[in-house]
């Protein structure tokens, strides 16, 4: 599989503006900035590559679990997972992952087994260079 991208930036770094578009129309010219990437806490003002990447890891490991609890006879209702990205000094450090999920009939040690793995094993997880950190809950 391959999935293409577009960024397109105009101008300097710190006064410059940027566009990005998905292959699959998911978001098509969302505008990024030095201002949406550093200056705009409440995200109205368009996104930033850490926020994208939050996003395909959240989605991912929602996934890989999916999959893991399936394999091990378990139907999930549902997984809902943040993923809060922490970036200082221009490096991603940390991303935790605070799932609560409805698994029926799953304890919550075995659960936590199935989420540490599916972390483990998640391709995001993989492609990251930062601690992640996961806190699973039943609901």
């Amino acid at each position: 599989m391959k999935r293409k991208v577009n960024a397109i930036w105009k101008g300097d770094g710190a006064d410059g503006k940027g566009f990005l578009s998905a292959q699959s129309g998911a978001f098509d010219k969302m505008p990024y900035s030095f201002k949406t990437r550093f200056e705009n806490d409440e995200g109205k003002l368009g996104t930033n590559p850490e926020e994208l990447i939050a996003a395909a890891h959240a989605g991912c490991f929602n996934m890989k679990l999916s999959f893991v609890l399936n394999e091990a006879g378990y139907n999930p209702e549902e997984l809902n997972t943040d993923a809060v990205l922490t970036f200082v000094d221009g490096k991603i450090i940390s991303i935790e992952l605070n799932l609560s999920a409805k698994v029926p009939g799953v304890s919550i040690e075995e659960f936590k087994e199935l989420a540490e793995d599916a972390k483990k094993n998640c391709p995001i997880s993989g492609a990251l260079n930062c601690e992640i950190v996961l806190k699973p809950s039943l609901i």
